[in-house]
Formats: structure tokens, C-alpha cells, sequence
């Protein structure tokens, strides 16, 4: 596959083998049993790799199947708001809350504009850029919306855990508590102990479309569970 055609297509189950070794792309499953094949990433070590999800650069459709994936698994927790990080978890976010039929969510930001509270705002990083010392924000108009309400916090993919701390930190700095917190994709499980460690009662409180495990280097260009 060409790096522009991946995330555009979801395929039958048991379309492609889920096994492996797999070579070139790893077959997440969703719960209806439909494939969607993600890119996959070595890491700087050489001996292992991750599969990969941008939702932003994903086809309508797909946008549209994970979004519908996840949105009653949201609903199970009776949020009032949608919240969403920035920056692919905004995409996730913003489709969820139309599929539960809101009429706006809360998008979160790392761009400070010139009304911002900076004590509404906590330091940000994540996986993909974590040379880039960031905060994040909550624009001080959006806090009618969420205070004293019901909150649903989304990230595009829980990966390390770094940026869902941050958006829990934030939350609880407002004296907001999530009752659940969505994602597209769970990667590995690295992000449970950083999770763990922010409290025992949140990892019990995250849904997602699907997970996929880190990958082990089965001979060259192939990939391992």
C-alpha cells in the first residue's frame, strides 16, 4: 500500500489474517468484526513496532465508522458534554457529539489566545511530539458548558498515556470528574500503569473502537504479536 491509502476503507471481517506475522500493515478489528488495516511503525529500537492511526488523514467513512463505534459506548455513561484534546482527538471528538445528537462539543486547545486563563491550562506532550513543550487549554467561555456537568473526555488514541493525564489533570484542576474517557485506538497497554498511577478508578472508565498490541520483529519486514 502507498502511505496515502491507508484509513480509507474499512473491509469485511475476516478479510485479512489477524495472526500474523504481518508485513506492511497490522488488521485492528472493530466490534462488528470489519478490518481497518493500520500502517506499521518501527520504533527507534529496531525490534519493535506499533500500529498507527492518524484520524484526521482517515476517509469520511472510516471518521464516520469509528465515530459510530464509539458513540454507544459513550452513551452508556450519560455524558452532557463532549470534551475534546487536541490535535486528532478534535475529530474524533467533534463526530461523537454529532452521532449522540449535540449540537457542539468542547474542543481543547494548545494555542493560547489572548483572553485565555493561564491557570486554565496545564503542560501538555505526547508520543508523536514529545520535543514540543506545549499547554493545554480550555477556552474560559467553553467553562459554562462544563462545569458541574456530566463530562465525556476524548483523545483519537491512548498510546503512552501522556496526553490523557494531562486532559484528566486539567479536568480535575477544575473540579471536574469524567465519567468516561473515549478513544478510536488503545496501543498497547503502556498507558494502563500511567493511568493506574493517576488514580485506580480510571482505567476502568475507557472505551475504545479497538486495541492493538506493540510488535515484535519476526524476521526482516515482518511483525509479530
Amino acid at each position: 500500500m502507498q502511505p496515502h491509502e491507508f484509513w480509507q476503507e474499512l473491509h469485511a471481517p475476516g478479510s485479512f489474517d489477524e495472526v500474523g506475522p504481518f508485513s506492511g500493515f497490522f488488521p485492528a478489528r472493530l466490534d462488528s468484526g470489519e478490518q481497518i488495516r493500520l500502517p506499521i511503525r518501527p520504533l527507534a529500537d529496531g525490534q519493535h513496532a506499533l500500529a498507527s492511526l492518524i484520524i484526521n488523514q482517515a476517509g469520511f467513512d472510516v471518521q464516520d465508522a469509528l465515530a459510530a463505534d464509539l458513540a454507544p459506548k459513550i452513551a452508556a455513561l450519560r455524558p452532557e458534554v463532549i470534551v475534546g484534546l487536541p490535535t486528532l482527538g478534535l475529530t474524533l471528538a467533534a463526530a461523537v457529539a454529532r452521532m449522540l445528537g449535540f449540537a457542539r462539543y468542547v474542543p481543547l486547545g494548545t494555542s493560547k489566545k489572548f483572553w485565555y486563563d493561564e491557570e486554565l491550562s496545564v503542560p501538555l506532550s505526547s508520543i508523536t511530539t514529545p520535543e514540543q513543550q506545549k499547554r493545554l487549554y480550555v477556552d474560559p467561555r467553553m467553562m459554562p458548558l462544563i462545569e458541574g456537568k456530566r463530562v465525556a473526555l476524548i483523545d483519537d488514541v491512548i498510546s503512552s498515556g501522556t496526553s490523557i493525564i494531562s486532559g484528566l489533570t486539567l479536568m480535575t484542576s477544575l473540579k471536574i470528574e469524567p465519567v468516561v474517557i473515549g478513544a478510536a485506538m488503545l496501543q498497547s497497554d503502556r498507558w494502563e500503569r500511567k493511568l493506574d498511577d493517576f488514580g485506580l478508578e480510571w482505567k476502568g472508565r475507557v472505551v475504545s473502537c479497538f486495541r492493538t498490541p506493540i510488535l515484535t520483529k519476526a524476521g526482516e519486514g515482518l511483525w509479530g504479536v
